[in-house]
């Protein structure tokens, strides 16, 4: 997924106001996927996910939204990117959570597979 955040709130980048950020989850490498899991343990000191699940992770989302913008703006570091604020944080939030969420059903669905639960696997126990 990829396109550009308008910022209700703009913020200042290498002495710029930045009013637009551009982001690629396509572009996220498991290198930046591992600073954004490093950014938010940083950043969430007392605030672990104790769920285990990343799709509960909200703090991970935020930090993936970061690194879908960071990847494809070069001179960005996450530290620049996380001067957001308000509905922006939100906006990014969202960015980072669709990048881990599985994609819809109807793309990878093949009708010749058995759906996991089934009512003969119901009844059969």
């Amino acid at each position: 997924m990829n396109g550009t955040i308008e910022l209700q709130n703009p913020i200042k980048i290498d002495g710029k106001d930045v009013k637009k950020l551009t982001f690629d989850t396509n572009e996220i490498t498991p290198e930046l996927f591992a600073e954004a899991e490093a950014k938010k343990q940083t950043a969430g000191r007392a605030s672990a996910n104790r769920s285990g699940a990343m799709e509960l992770d909200y703090a991970l989302h935020l930090y993936l939204g970061l690194a879908a913008v960071v990847a494809v703006n070069e001179s960005y570091t996450f530290e620049d990117v996380a001067r957001v604020k308000g509905r922006d944080v939100v906006t990014l939030m969202v960015i980072g959570r669709n990048f881990i969420m599985k994609p819809d059903a109807s793309q990878d669905e093949n009708s010749e597979e058995q759906s996991g639960i089934t009512r003969e696997s119901i009844t059969q126990a």
